[in-house]
């Protein structure tokens, strides 16, 4: 099956080649400077591939270039593909996004949680954002649920907008198993990245068949998601850790946010209605900060947008307000503008820290924000 995407070349998609050259010219220096080992880029319009470049190396202990289809780990990009499966749910009928967790899951409401709102878990408002589950319940999903299900609140849910890593999305793939009686990992395939022809390239959970294909994820000293080195073993890449622990490609990710600046179609496929397209990447918290981030994030049901606060993580800040998306921590970001057709996707496998990670984030979607003709 042929990618989903035809190519085109940038000029005729109405792309200024010059911001471009120096989008690659940085890309390199930051390799030259050791910033990064390796790294991944698509720029996508009009349901067409504009550019896809890989730089660098896909592992460095034991040296392998980066390749064209090497899988990335998307870290909390991982999230907006996830939430897509509860945006089919939702599509068909089977469930609202205000409808209380408990709803679909009865023991969610011990420990004070039973008034939860999925809205609540999606907008990073439940009140339990430090809640974790222990890596026996990446494989055995009963456990996983019974996890879930005892998280203690932190906050009165709904009082404060606090980024939840991981906690939120484990409890949207404990949603999906009980609607759908199916592994949530399946759902998503099944859902989201088959019927948009992604299914080489796209995972949220890696088959072990594919994980030479799969970067190793190199970090520095310090705070981690992940106990370091967890990432590179063969349970996590299986596990397909729904708020943090997909693999893909640049050009997939660039597909999926076509798909969505395109109102839920890519090609002749229609995913979803354009009312879902529209309903999900709308502001839920405001100019509300999100505590975690220090800023507003202004949060959709699974990406955020620009808006128009001086500052935002990640999408650019000469982004249209309307522009969505989402990162991974200290490594990539993927967005859509749909006021003119783009998608890009940045991803790299070293997770750096703030400052530096933030402002190599602007400095890079800005150059593709000014490329748009």
């Amino acid at each position: 099956m042929s990618f989903p995407l035809p190519i085109a070349e940038p000029q005729s998609l109405g792309f200024d080649p010059k911001p471009l050259a120096r989008l690659d010219a940085l890309i390199q220096a930051h390799i030259a400077e050791g910033r990064y080992p390796g790294a991944q880029i698509a720029l996508a319009r009009h349901g067409k591939l504009a550019l896809f470049k890989t730089y660098g190396q896909a592992r460095i202990a034991s040296p392998a270039p980066a390749r064209d289809d090497t899988l990335w780990l998307l870290y909390s990009n991982t999230k907006v593909i996830t939430m897509a499966a509860l945006w089919s749910l939702v599509d068909e009928g089977r469930l609202a996004f205000t409808d209380r967790v408990a709803e679909h899951v009865p023991e969610f409401a011990a420990r004070g949680k039973g008034n939860i709102t999925l809205m609540q878990v999606a907008t990073h408002q439940a009140g339990y954002p430090s809640a974790a589950v222990n890596k026996e319940a990446w494989a055995d999903h009963k456990q996983l649920r019974q996890q879930v299900c005892d998280f203690a609140l932190e906050w009165t849910p709904g009082s404060r907008v606090h980024y939840h890593g991981l906690s939120a999305h484990w409890t949207v793939a404990v949603v999906i198993e009980a609607v759908t009686g199916q592994d949530f990992r399946q759902v998503i395939r099944e859902r989201v990245i088959a019927p948009l022809g992604l299914d080489k390239e796209l995972f949220v959970g890696l088959p072990a068949s594919e994980h030479s294909r799969a970067a190793d994820m190199h970090q520095p000293d310090g705070p981690s998601p992940f106990p370091p080195g967890t990432e590179n073993t063969p349970a996590f890449r299986e596990a397909g850790i729904p708020g943090g622990g997909g693999y893909a490609t640049a050009r997939a990710m660039a597909a999926f946010y076509q798909m969505m600046a395109h109102g839920g179609r890519l090609g002749s496929v229609r995913l979803f209605s354009p009312r879902m397209i529209q309903y999900v990447t709308r502001n839920r918290t405001g100019d509300r900060v999100d505590e975690f981030m220090g800023m507003p994030m202004h949060r959709g049901i699974g990406p955020h947008s620009r808006g128009l606060t001086d500052t935002i993580r990640g999408l650019g800040s000469l982004a249209a307000p309307e522009t969505f998306g989402h990162g991974g921590v200290g490594t990539s970001y993927c967005w859509a503008d749909p006021t003119s057709g783009v998608s890009f996707a940045y991803i790299t496998n070293f997770r750096q820290p703030d400052p530096w990670h933030s402002a190599r984030l602007d400095k890079v979607c800005n150059l593709v924000h000014s490329a748009i003709d």
